[in-house]
């Protein structure tokens, strides 16, 4: 048995039009899954036309997290989607607000948490009612480096991703011993859309952090292909409520 095989597996990704939730489902899909892909715009749907044109199963759905009844049309559809069945869930959509802790706007707070936290507990909490019933499921969430430390002017976004890698063990102690595995993916400094000020090689933090990795360059999508498909397999049968770091060495230094 091949136990890295995913092949005809049905699955979810969420936040997946661009950066690592993009490289995520593809990677997904480049191992044999068929995949729905989630985002907030009609790019969805040109994204997974683009997929399927390249040979690829993928559907598109789009989606506004920021509302609760949104959250549960989306996973409604994504599941339609592929026909009633679902076996892995990766949630990799998030939103970022930038303010100093003591001038941070409470109503940009309640969005961050309703994207960032209170979204992903519905959609995982939905995901498991259907894998529970066949006794099979991966889930992967995305923590974050501030799963780990505080972070700066990130107060919300801080506190979400705590809160993933918290509810990401308290569910894996809850299913587990059920059939559903779910684990974290803490990305380090990525080359993504939500660090372009950080990537400007004339801010100083540029330097600060990548001299910090032992890798010597940011990461990638294609950094979080391997370890997702990993946990989405059952080569990660064995693994529950792990947050996972892939940054370069980044935590270790």
């Amino acid at each position: 048995m091949n136990l890295f095989d995913i092949k005809n597996k049905k699955a979810i990704v969420t936040g997946s039009t661009r950066g690592l939730g993009y490289s995520m489902a593809e990677g997904l899909m480049q191992a044999g899954a068929e995949v729905v892909i989630v985002g907030t715009s009609d790019k969805v749907y040109d994204v997974a036309e683009k997929f399927c044109k390249n040979g690829f199963r993928c559907h598109g759905v789009k989606g506004n997290f920021e509302k609760r009844e949104e959250v549960y049309n989306v996973f409604r559809q994504a599941v339609e989607k592929l026909s009633g069945e679902l076996d892995i869930l990766v949630t990799s959509h998030g939103i970022q607000r930038r303010y100093s802790a003591e001038v941070f706007p409470v109503e940009e707070w309640d969005k961050v948490l309703n994207v960032n936290l209170n979204s992903v507990f519905i959609l995982c909490q939905e995901a498991a009612k259907i894998m529970l019933k066949k006794g099979y499921g991966k889930i992967v969430t995305i923590a974050s480096m501030v799963s780990f430390f505080g972070g700066q002017t990130v107060p919300a976004y801080s506190a979400a991703k705590g809160g993933i890698a918290q509810m990401t063990k308290e569910m894996s102690n809850d299913w587990l011993a059920r059939g559903i595995n779910i684990n974290a993916i803490a990305p380090g400094y990525m080359a993504t859309e939500m660090n372009e000020a950080l990537l400007d090689k004339n801010n100083p933090r540029y330097k600060e952090i990548t001299d910090r990795i032992p890798a010597h360059r940011w990461g990638t999508g294609e950094d979080m292909k391997g370890p997702c498909n990993f946990l989405c397999s059952r080569a990660s049968d064995y693994l529950g409520g792990a947050i996972i770091p892939v940054d370069g060495g980044y935590l270790v230094k």
